[in-house]
């Protein structure tokens, strides 16, 4: 089959007729994300948290899976207005009162997702998934889009990286050693301003596996899974393909790790006092597990290395 560059292969294999992400299955059927389960309950309290104290009366979901994160919000607060955003249709078992937009897939918002007021919009583990180009320094020195096989994964460099992708390389991820990788992430960047271009007043944040300047990875961080196993990335929708995103190059007010973040929001994982478990066994219970997916949430190595990079508009 001939190659073709890789963000155009990964558009595809995520987005296209028979992508990854229209899997009836879904993201769920083969991973685990800090929305699922009683991370995602707690991770929606600390979100609301966050609207209440900015006084905002809405939280838009982009990139909302099946809607794990936005029923844990309705649960959290009903009051609230709430929109997912994802390729898919309406999920079923979708509380009534959330609404539904669906988009294109990758970068490509609905035009109706726009004039938000009052809003906390919530970009989670999206970007990472918002295909990107990746090059790798040739023999000479010379950063080259990277072509690979739908089919076999196999890889071969092409033609070289110009423009604005260049120009984004060269002041945010240099690299001249060669067989070095870059993942370009101006696309990343676009998306993210498109996003902000839509919100009137509230804020943003994005949430992801990400680097910063001084720590991109040489090798790059291109990775594929299924089924709850990593595999080689091979774009022909089988499996989930991911990056990690240039946190800093976002436009943002605050860049912090997870940690600080939800410790800002009271999620800290301490163990509730032992003297509960006595007076009221199935409280002692309840705050338990409360503090166990806290401690998930903020570990070292695991969801706790998420990259918040927030935005207050307006």
């Amino acid at each position: 089959m001939e190659r073709v560059e890789w963000q155009q292969a990964w558009q595809a294999a995520l987005y296209g007729p028979h992508g990854f992400y229209r899997d009836e299955r879904g993201p769920a059927g083969h991973f685990t994300t800090a929305t699922h389960g009683r991370t995602g309950a707690v991770l929606a309290g600390a979100l609301v948290a966050l609207a209440r104290e900015n006084g905002l009366t809405r939280v838009v979901d982009v990139g909302a899976g099946r809607g794990e994160l936005l029923t844990h919000l309705y649960a959290a607060a009903p009051d609230l207005r709430l929109t997912g955003v994802d390729v898919v249709d309406r999920p079923a078992g979708l509380p009534a009162a959330c609404d539904w937009v669906r988009s294109g897939g990758g970068a490509e918002l609905p035009g109706s997702l726009t004039g938000l007021e009052d809003a906390l919009v919530v970009a989670h583990e999206w970007l990472d998934v918002v295909p990107c180009a990746v090059a790798a320094v040739d023999d000479d020195s010379v950063l080259r889009h990277l072509e690979v096989d739908p089919a076999a994964g196999v890889e071969e460099l092409g033609r070289p990286v110009d423009g604005a992708e260049l120009e984004w390389a060269r002041r945010h991820w240099p690299a001249t050693s060669p067989g070095d990788r870059v993942e370009v992430g101006l696309s990343r960047d676009d998306a993210w301003a498109d996003l902000l271009g839509r919100l009137h007043r509230g804020v943003a944040v994005a949430v992801d596996y990400g680097h910063r300047a001084g720590g991109r990875p040489p090798g790059g961080t291109l990775a594929a899974y299924r089924e709850g196993r990593t595999v080689t990335p091979v774009p022909d929708g089988t499996c989930d393909l991911t990056a990690h995103v240039a946190m800093d190059t976002l436009d943002h007010d605050e860049l912090l790790d997870q940690r600080a973040a939800l410790r800002r929001l009271g999620v800290d994982g301490a163990t509730p006092p032992h003297d509960l478990a006595l007076r009221d066994p199935g409280a002692y219970l309840r705050a338990l597990e409360q503090s166990s997916a806290a401690a998930l949430l903020t570990a070292p190595g695991g969801f706790g290395d998420f990259l918040w990079a927030v935005k207050r508009v307006g």
